[in-house]
Parts: structure tokens; C-alpha cells; sequence
């Protein structure tokens, strides 16, 4: 969320899966063995063509020219690797109209009869289901309906903004025999021609730029690994009634496995017993360079950065705009290090923890005391900044008790006042919801 503060809303949500059809990885089999079997070959191939996915997205600028993006790649348990990544875009290339949707977003099926391989790639990876009447047991469905709002209504243009997503063109056609069933373009996850025909793989492309609430993406984004529960069972055991052990464990499939094996892990953690926190060396910073003076602790990163060896900041060769700094949630309940906080977002210049609680001269006993000398602490401000940060990076359910902290602990001055200009932001799961309930769809009655 700290990259939204910086350079604003993502403008894509592009979700790259691994085909193990391409001839990359068939041409590597040997005798009988099926992909499956080989998930180095598969981690190999994936890898490659990912990061070729990744330079055609951000180097050769298929969207546009990209400011920030991120990627998360995850595993499912049949062994199927993809990749979710959240592009930004830069103000000359923002998708604003719905010509500028459909220039790179398709939900139809492409013409047979003018790119035949591209509907064939189509066809065969970007087609939803069969799900609803068709298929009740699908994975998608969720009492009775698909959980993913298939098969979508006929629509003869695309519309920018419905309920904070655009609605891609679907225009009615006679329908096309898949396997065994008949589909039409109602049953056609989005994506990008270009993408679709060179990668041959299941490529969904989302138009994002006017969610609502962002969050909401990167929760999806970084939902975490898969678990199992495990249960432990003596078959041995005489006493055959006895409490069933469970252990809830993460899952790791094969190609995870091989994916850290072979050196795509993350960074190894830190080491426990470090010298210096950022913090105490950034008071250290402000002893020996006058320059940092002139920066907010939250804003030295950019500048300056972070030596774990010798755990001191060291000034950038070349200044970091890509760099974001970004500084803890702290709960009020921790009501010190929440003050602390608050004093490091509106001090510089400083040396020392009495240094921040220096204010004018004289030393303050506490955080808190600091911040009411400043004026900080006046009206209930302090109470709806809290609420409105964690409201851009937070799920309704935190929010709520957030407040309800705040309310309890707090020496709030107006309640009512703040549950109305947060209302909202506590509810909005709620009205997401309904939302999605209102919304027109049409089930496949034939």
C-alpha cells in the first residue's frame, strides 16, 4: 500500500498461469513421462517465460509505460504455477475511456476465419466452465451460483464504470462448439490478444483503475500459501477413542519445492542480532550528516540506504525514486509506540528517543505528553488519521476494531461524529456484498 501512496491506483491485474502443453516442456519429456512427473522442467520453462512475460509488460511496454508493478507467484495443489501482478501505469498511458479498455482487453471470441491460432488459444484456455446448469458441481459454484458471475451478459459495448469495474463488450454470436458443449461470449475470461497469441497460455487481463478500494486487490494478491490439516493416527493404539491429533500445516507442492531449490527463493531472514534498528541509525544519521536534517524518518530510504553489515545508513550513489519507505502499523492499544510514530511522522533532525520528546526546550515524560504539548492531540484528529490510514491498506473487520479500541481506550471527543465520517469504510464489505448481489446476472437457461 505503500507503493499506492506513491504512484497511485494499479491500473492492471494480469494473472500468468503455467501451460503444461507448451512445447518447451512436451519436448523435454522422455518416454512416458507427462509433465507432472517433471516439475524442475516445469519450474525451468515457467521461470523463463515469465520473465520474458515480465520484460514485454514492463521493458517493451505492451500497456504502456509501467511506473511501479508487483508480482506474487503462487503455487496451487494440482501443480499449476501462476503469477499475480498489479501494473501502474503513468499518467500519459492511464486507461481512462472504454476505447482505451478495449484497446487492450478482450472478453469475445476472436474471428476464426481472420486468426484462426488465436481462437484456437482462446478456445482452449479462456473459456470459463463449463459451470451453472451445464455443470452444478463445478468448483466455481457457490449455492447454486458461479462465485465468478459467469456466464456474464450479452453487452454491446463496454461500459467504464459499473459498480467500480468496467464491463467488457460481449456481443451476442452464434454459439461455437468447445469439446462438448456450446459456448458464445458470455463464457470468455479477459484477456489480451497480443499476450494470448504469442504466450499460448491462460492470460487473464483486468482493468482496475477504478476499484474502489484497492486493498482488495493485494489482499488477493498476497491471500498466503495453501494449508492442509494432517491428521496423526497410531493405527497400533489399543485405545481407539482417543482424541484425533490435527496438525494445520502449509502445503508445498512439488513445484514450490523445486521453484526454492533451484533459487527463486525470497531473502533469507534476517539475522536476529543486528547492531543498530533503523531507527537508533537514523539518530546516529542526524549526529554526522546535516543533509538528513532535511528528511523525515519515513522519507530516508529514498536517500539514503540501510548497510545490514555495518547497520548505518549510507547515502545513495543515485537517488532512489523508486524507493518507498514505509513505517509500521502500530495499534493504539500500544499507546506509546503509537505515539512514537506519530512524532516520527512530524519531526526531523532528530538524535535521541528525548529528542523526540523534546519539544521547545523541554523534555516531556512521555510520547503521549509530547504530542499534546505539539498540539497534536487536539479536537479528535489524531483519532480520524488512524482511521483513514489504515482504512486504504485494512479490511473492514480490522477497522472495526480499531475503532472500537479507539472508542474504549481513547479520550475521544465526539464519537458519533467519527462513526459517521467512517461509516463507510467500517462497512464496506457489507455493501460490496449487496453489490454483487444486485448485479444483473443471467444464468444459461439452454
Amino acid at each position: 500500500m505503500a507503493m499506492v501512496r506513491k504512484f497511485g491506483r494499479p491500473d492492471l491485474f494480469v494473472t500468468f498461469t503455467c501451460n503444461p502443453s507448451w512445447p518447451e516442456i512436451l519436448n523435454a519429456m522422455q518416454g512416458r513421462e507427462r509433465p507432472e512427473n517433471r516439475p524442475d522442467i516445469v519450474v525451468r520453462v515457467f521461470k523463463m517465460m515469465l520473465s520474458e512475460f515480465l520484460d514485454d509488460l514492463i521493458k517493451r511496454k505492451v500497456f504502456g509505460c509501467v511506473t511501479s508493478y508487483i508480482y506474487v507467484i503462487e503455487f496451487q495443489k494440482r501443480g499449476l504455477l501462476h503469477c499475480h501482478i498489479l501494473l501502474t501505469l503513468n499518467s500519459s498511458s492511464k486507461i481512462r475511456t472504454k476505447d482505451d479498455i478495449d484497446k487492450f482487453v478482450s472478453a469475445e471470441l476472436p474471428n476464426i476465419n481472420v486468426n484462426r491460432r488465436l481462437f484456437e488459444i482462446v478456445t482452449k484456455c479462456m473459456v470459463h466452465g463449463p459451470c451453472g446448469i451445464i455443470n452444478p458441481n463445478a468448483p466455481c459454484m457457490k449455492d447454486g451460483e458461479c462465485s465468478k458471475q459467469f456466464p456474464n451478459a450479452f453487452r454491446e459495448e463496454t461500459e467504464e464504470n459499473v459498480n467500480g469495474y468496467p464491463v467488457y463488450k460481449r456481443r451476442c454470436i452464434e454459439p461455437v462448439r468447445v469439446g462438448k458443449h456450446y459456448i458464445d461470449n458470455r463464457w470468455i475470461v479477459p484477456y489480451n490478444p497480443w499476450l494470448s497469441k504469442k504466450y499460448n497460455a491462460h492470460i487473464n487481463v483486468e482493468v482496475c483503475a477504478s476499484v474502489k478500494s484497492v486493498k482488495y486487490l493485494y489482499k488477493y494478491v498476497y491471500k498466503g500459501h495453501d494449508a492442509a490439516s494432517i491428521t496423526l493416527k497410531n493405527d497400533d493404539s489399543v485405545n481407539h477413542d482417543e482424541i484425533l491429533k490435527f496438525l494445520d500445516g502449509r502445503y508445498v507442492s512439488a513445484p514450490e519445492a523445486m521453484w526454492r531449490l533451484k533459487g527463486q527463493e525470497n531473502e533469507a531472514v534476517e539475522r536476529a542480532s543486528i547492531k543498530d534498528t533503523t531507527l537508533t541509525a537514523w539518530f546516529k544519521l542526524n549526529l554526522i550528516d546535516e543533509e538528513a536534517h532535511e528528511y523525515y524518518y519515513a522519507d530516508i530510504p529514498q536517500y539514503y540506504v540501510f548497510d545490514k553489515t555495518s547497520t548505518k545508513w549510507q547515502k545513495r550513489q543515485r537517488r532512489g525514486q523508486q524507493v518507498i519507505g514505509r513505517m509500521p502499523v502500530v495499534s493504539v492499544e500500544d499507546s506509546e509506540r503509537f505515539y512514537l510514530r506519530m512524532l516520527l511522522l512530524r519531526k526531523t533532525s532528530v538524535i535521541s528517543f528525548n529528542g523526540l520528546k523534546t519539544i521547545d526546550g523541554t523534555l516531556c515524560e512521555t510520547f503521549q505528553e509530547a504530542c499534546k504539548v505539539l498540539g497534536l492531540l487536539d479536537g479528535d484528529q489524531h483519532w480520524h488519521d488512524p482511521l483513514l490510514e489504515a482504512a486504504r491498506m485494512q479490511m473492514p473487520s480490522y477497522l472495526r476494531i480499531l475503532f472500537a479500541i479507539i472508542c474504549g481506550f481513547g479520550e475521544v471527543e465526539n464519537i458519533p461524529d467519527l462513526w459517521t465520517q467512517h461509516k463507510h469504510s467500517l462497512s464496506e464489505e457489507f455493501d460490496i456484498g449487496i453489490r454483487k448481489k444486485l448485479a444483473p446476472f443471467t444464468p444459461l437457461q439452454n
